[in-house]
């Protein structure tokens, strides 16, 4: 059944393909006519142009099926795919245009067409993967295309795969149970061990398992490998939740000094222009957000000191940034005054008492961290990258975390990495550690808007937002 649905789902999707692809030639030679009533004159009619459509269509199809945008995806980023989309459109039609200038060179090629329909191609085919995408996420949580999964391991790592599963219920992934070697591991709510590590082979085939995520840090790379081989006649999809030392060596090369071979496991993203291109993002972005968003900004500075007239209306609080640096953070006043003179600095918890009524909503939506605008503009923070911490808890975090320095080789943003997968608040500062060294050595501007435009998102959801 779920073989049968991917081979329709992509028959479908590249007939769809098709149709869009000559549609929207036709609409962007339609808008060049309205736009450029000479153009009726000079133009051939559209019929002329059946050979370059023809390519523009082998073309996007060729680089959409190199790009793997045939076959269903569970959970895959919207953001994601509409860059996928963008580059593979894109490059179909540069392929088209080189081919047809080699074939057909009497061709007078109608540029505002090209770029018309160019712009409708892509905006047409990610709508429609998005679309489809959420159709197969509504069936999939009705129970249709399930997966059985199998979990290797019930420590944390497979408590944070099983959670993450259970919580988005249009992946489609039916869990089964769990391997655990060790007794005193305990899977979440009632899901059972099968079995040790061992009996993976014989487990696959008795409970039809579609799919093994292999989440035990007790298990070595070698028995990893080798209980893979051992179902090597099953098939069956493996995948592998990283360990703290996959995530450090991402993006593992490898290069040599004076022909002598090495491999390089960290390479730091951020410097030389990569640090200016950021900088730039950060003073353009924020002065423009600060100037759209100051009315209501000091609609809400109002509010707070009619509501709450015993304190300011900002708060601000050292944090650790840059280097290990403090600065002080900005934010509207959510809590009472002196909301830690008697508990001492401590995290805030669901249903804080200390917590006032307009601060709870502003929290919930994360409107209080606004004003930290102008950390940025100042220098202080970037938009995005690991948030801050206070002093207190990175000294402690630092003692018996790995890595945790290293979040401050980067500037703290007012949204991160870790922060649009959910860990914020009272999560795991094991999991947020490996997120924000992950988003520290793989960075990018697209991987910054990417992480932009899902904090947009996320806000609404107000996910551990207390």
């Amino acid at each position: 059944m779920s073989r049968l649905l991917s081979v329709v789902f992509g028959l479908f999707l590249l007939a769809l393909d098709i149709l869009l692809l000559v549609g929207a030639f036709a609409v962007g030679y339609y808008l060049r006519l309205e736009q450029e009533p000479r153009a009726r004159i000079t133009m051939p009619p559209l019929p002329a142009y059946q050979q370059l459509v023809l390519l523009i269509v082998v073309g996007v199809v060729a680089t959409l099926f190199a790009a793997r945008l045939y076959q269903t995806q569970r959970g895959a980023s919207r953001i994601d795919l509409f860059y996928s989309v963008f580059l593979s459109v894109t490059a179909g039609h540069l392929l088209a245009l080189g081919v047809s200038a080699l074939v057909f060179k009497g061709l007078d090629y109608p540029r505002w067409v090209l770029i018309y329909s160019w712009a409708i191609d892509v905006l047409l085919l990610w709508i429609s993967r998005v679309l489809l995408s959420s159709i197969l996420e509504v069936l999939r949580s009705m129970g249709v295309n399930q997966i059985r999964l199998l979990i290797v391991g019930a420590g944390e790592p497979g408590h944070i795969v099983y959670e993450r599963v259970a919580s988005w219920p249009g992946l489609g992934y039916s869990v089964v149970g769990f391997l655990e070697d060790d007794p005193t591991l305990v899977p979440p709510g009632d899901m059972p061990v099968l079995g040790p590590f061992s009996a993976l082979p014989q487990v696959v085939v008795d409970y039809r398992i579609d799919e093994v995520v292999f989440a035990s840090p007790a298990l070595s790379h070698r028995q990893v490998l080798q209980l893979v081989d051992c179902c090597g006649r099953q098939r069956l999809n493996v995948k592998v939740f990283p360990d703290v030392f996959q995530i450090m060596s991402s993006q593992v090369g490898v290069t040599e000094v004076g022909g002598l071979p090495l491999v390089r496991v960290r390479d730091v993203a951020l410097r030389g222009w990569n640090l200016a291109i950021k900088r730039a993002m950060d003073l353009s972005i924020s002065a423009v957000a600060l100037v759209l968003l100051s009315p209501i900004m000091m609609l809400a500075a109002l509010v707070i000191k009619l509501t709450s007239p015993d304190g300011p209306v900002f708060y601000t609080q050292t944090r650790v940034g840059l280097d290990g640096k403090p600065f002080e953070l900005i934010k509207f006043r959510s809590m009472i005054p002196d909301a830690e003179k008697e508990s001492g600095p401590v995290w805030a918890k669901p249903n804080d008492k200390r917590t006032t009524r307009l601060g709870r909503l502003m929290r919930r939506f994360s409107f209080d961290e606004l004003p930290q605008l102008i950390n940025v503009l100042l220098g202080e923070m970037s938009l995005v990258g690991p948030r801050p911490e206070r002093p207190y808890f990175v000294e402690q975090f630092s003692q018996i975390i790995p890595r945790y320095a290293e979040r401050h080789r980067e500037k703290a943003g007012m949204t991160g990495w870790a922060v649009v997968n959910g860990l914020r608040g009272n999560t795991s500062i094991e999991e947020r550690t490996k997120y924000d060294v992950y988003y520290v050595e793989n960075w990018s501007p697209l991987f910054d808007i990417k992480i932009l435009l899902r904090t947009i998102f996320i806000a609404f959801k107000g996910d551990n937002a207390y």
